[in-house]
């Protein structure tokens, strides 16, 4: 018979820069699992253009770096957390580099052979170290060969959690983590795995919305199951969009890189003029919430299909030395940034909320941490500064780490697992209900808790949303799990906790902005919005 279960020290849901920079800052001696959904490297890490945050010029300093991110917030950010990630900046790129991630240096474009380093939106110095136009590549490809060599590791590639396991703690109302069931997607068998550390690492929610720089992969897992498992979750209804994604039918809304406008690219009109110095004296550089409504207003207002970015003006030189990924990417599609604005759209890129832990990645749950994009640390507040997020992977993965292995010290072993039970279902043969409950969610998230939001619309996705869940436990309790289904359910559960968010706050702030309440309320909501199982 097959080993349907397994038992490790850790756990790790997600293979991107946490999940991977929490496995090479543990100790060899613990035995470790990392799960990931597609292959190891099909993640958000992995496709992140622009770069890492860190304060490593002269005339830069921690305190710059700290008020540019509680400003782009908008008076959501913990201090605290703020000022722990952002000192740890040059620390976490040290680190990095001995991992051998290979990042631009000075020589490239000038005679200095020192880190290169960038402007983008909301930062008011160049603090933003990165490896060409393709940072997470580099970040993922270094760091998953470290993992792949480390022989306390295993790597299960194509398995999909299916629910986090917790059992009661006798005389408290604690839960523990257990471990948790997985789908294997190859062999189609579910197995179960315990531990008593698992670590929440599978990035945000963007595929809930139509259009999105993410990867499929992106569909709430980690936040869905902690919800399900009994966690908190916060401030879900600060989805960021990033302002820029190449407008065009093949590109499933590829990332153009905020450091296109952090080297004097511009925003157009179809006619040549720009708008942005209309909306915010930053202009271009302004944060990514006042810019993607700035292209959204226009958009709406002369109703054309996309804006356009222009970055013709600089030499050609410098436009393939500074962007060449992009530059061979934008040809693939037929357009030459060097010589022509590329249309683009905004389109889902960030989820700023996520599952509430400490500054350890502590969930509600003994055992059970979250970091990355799944967890709500307070860093981003309101808002997400660009590239404070592979820091925050960083920074907490080793915070995390130390915790872990704290915890171990003195942790019982982790309670059994039953087998999973599934001899009561059958296969489904309307597999046409997934797909186009799938296609639903994503168009009214779309329509309805966008960019630009009224009570009305969060109101009649609420009512979508009660629908598809009546339509989804049906079909859980009667047919065998596949990862389409599985995606599909923790969409819409990362769908309603981003609708119920909304409609809670009634104000706008940051990148939840209503009609409604188009008002800034630091009487009322100067807040986390916090939500209980």
């Amino acid at each position: 018979m097959p080993n349907n279960s397994f038992t490790y020290d850790v756990i790790i849901i997600g293979s991107g820069a946490a999940g991977l920079g929490l496995a090479l800052s543990l100790p060899s001696h613990l035995q470790i699992a990392i799960l990931s959904k597609l292959s190891m490297s099909e993640g958000s890490t992995y496709y992140a253009q622009g770069g890492i945050s860190a304060v490593l010029d002269e005339i830069d300093s921690l305190s710059s770096h700290q008020a540019d991110t509680v400003k782009s917030g908008a008076g959501l950010c913990h201090e605290e957390i703020v000022e722990l990630v952002v000192s740890k900046g040059k620390a976490s790129i040290d680190w990095l580099m001995e991992n051998n991630v290979q990042f631009s240096t000075d020589n490239k474009f000038t005679s200095k052979n020192k880190l290169h380093l960038t402007k983008e939106g909301g930062h008011s110095h160049r603090r933003v170290v990165h490896a060409d136009d393709s940072t997470g590549r580099a970040v993922q490809t270094a760091l998953s060969d470290q993992v792949v060599a480390r022989s306390n590791i295993e790597i299960f590639e194509h398995h999909n959690v299916i629910d986090l396991v917790t059992t009661e703690q006798k005389n408290t109302d604690e839960s523990r983590i257990s471990g948790c069931y997985v789908l294997d997607a190859k062999k189609d068998v579910v197995i179960s795995m315990k531990a008593p550390c698992v670590t929440l690492a599978t990035g945000g929610a963007s595929k809930v919305y139509l259009y999105t720089s993410n990867p499929d992969v992106s569909t709430g897992d980690g936040i869905a199951m902690a919800w399900r498992a009994g966690c908190r979750v916060a401030n879900m209804e600060f989805m960021q969009f990033h302002p820029t994604c190449l407008f065009h039918p093949q590109a499933k809304s590829f990332l153009i890189s905020e450091a296109v406008r952090g080297e004097s690219g511009l925003l157009l009109l179809p006619d040549g003029s720009r708008f942005m110095p209309n909306f915010d004296k930053r202009a271009e550089l302004a944060p990514r919430d006042i810019v993607a409504r700035a292209i959204d207003h226009e958009m709406k207002r002369l109703g054309i299909p996309s804006v356009y970015l222009d970055i013709s003006h600089r030499t050609a030189k410098f436009t393939k030395s500074h962007f060449p990924m992009l530059y061979e990417r934008c040809l693939e599609f037929g357009f030459d940034m060097t010589k022509d604005p590329l249309p683009v759209v905004p389109a889902a890129h960030y989820t700023c909320g996520g599952v509430m832990t400490d500054k350890n990645g502590l969930t509600d749950i003994t055992g059970l941490y979250a970091i990355g994009e799944t967890a709500f640390t307070g860093l981003h507040g309101a808002n997400r500064m660009a590239s404070n997020s592979i820091l925050e992977c960083l920074v907490f993965a080793k915070q995390s780490s130390e915790h872990i292995c704290s915890f171990l010290k003195s942790a019982t072993t982790a309670s059994s697992i039953e087998p999973w039970d599934d001899s009561q279902v059958i296969n489904s043969d309307e597999a046409i209900v997934v797909s186009h409950n799938w296609a639903e969610l994503r168009q009214f998230m779309w329509d309805y808790v966008g960019i630009v939001r009224t009570t009305k619309r969060l109101e009649r996705a609420k009512h979508r949303i009660t629908l598809l869940n009546q339509e989804i436990n049906e079909y859980y309790g009667k047919f065998h799990v596949t990862s389409d289904f599985l995606e599909l359910r923790n969409l819409v559960n990362a769908a309603e906790l981003i609708i119920d968010s909304a409609l809670l706050r009634k104000e706008s702030r940051g990148l939840h902005y209503t009609l409604d309440y188009p008002e800034l309320d630091d009487i009322n909501f100067k807040k986390d919005t916090v939500l209980k199982p």
